[in-house]
């Protein structure tokens, strides 16, 4: 089986959207491009409640075919690493589900399958989460109720990158930020996959501003279709897992 590239978009923000599109309705439209869109929303290390700005972290990821969870700063750093492999677990499991579907002509459930074929596509399941190339552009809300949460941002981001490298199957990362001043988002990175570049990033990602959460999703989604073409990953590196299949066993 061909092992094929996800793409991600992973935003992190504490949920405060208060300016321009909405975000639900715009990660519905990113994740018909092939994208899924993952959302941590950071709670305040004193908060014993939920916020109501928080709601919406939950709706965009589910509007989104991704994963979401609400964490305070202080576990910040393991949640980045486990939404971004839990998400590909999705994404791999829907598209061997269609796979299947397409071989048997109906959508097949767990238990129609024998305990040996049950065994044979977790094996596929499993290779594939290491091995299939990923693409994740990492969008930081930066507006000013994030302020103090920057430094455990910063620490999440590096070790997910640490994280990509353990794994055998390439990667390309991309770091943006929102707001900005001139424009609703600024890119902090360009597409790369090595560790050092993300230490240069961290003293420029400073947070103010409002929070126009929905506007700057659909303009990160653009750095998908500037990813870098030379040193190709291999005959399979084009081809996009899609985001939009449903899971069924």
């Amino acid at each position: 089986m061909s092992k094929g590239t996800i793409q991600q978009l992973l935003l992190i923000t504490d949920g405060c959207s208060n300016q321009g599109e909405d975000p639900v309705a715009v990660s519905s439209s990113i994740a018909q491009k092939g994208v899924s869109v993952n959302v941590i929303g950071v709670l305040d290390d004193d908060s014993t409640e939920q916020p109501m700005g928080l709601s919406e972290v939950n709706e965009i990821a589910d509007a989104g075919n991704g994963v979401s969870r609400i964490v305070y700063a202080d576990a910040l750093s393991d949640t980045v690493q486990m939404v971004t492999k839990q998400a590909m677990t999705q994404t791999i499991q829907g598209f061997v589900s269609n796979e299947i579907k397409a071989i048997f002509g109906h959508e097949v459930k767990e238990d129609e399958l024998t305990p040996e074929t049950r065994g044979e596509i977790q094996e596929v399941v499993e290779e594939l989460e290491e091995t299939c190339n990923l693409n994740i552009c990492i969008l930081v809300d930066t507006s000013a109720s994030m302020q103090h949460k920057m430094e455990a941002v910063k620490e999440a981001i590096d070790d997910l990158v640490i994280s990509l490298h353990a794994r055998t199957g390439n990667h390309l990362y991309t770091i943006y930020q929102y707001p900005a001043k001139k424009n609703v988002v600024k890119e902090l990175m360009p597409w790369v996959n090595d560790q050092k570049s993300v230490a240069k990033v961290f003293p420029r990602l400073a947070a103010g501003g409002i929070t126009p959460t929905g506007t700057a999703m659909m303009k990160v989604l653009q750095a998908f279709d500037h990813l870098p073409t030379e040193g190709s990953r291999g005959e399979d590196s084009n081809e996009i897992i899609d985001q939009s299949y449903g899971t069924s066993f």
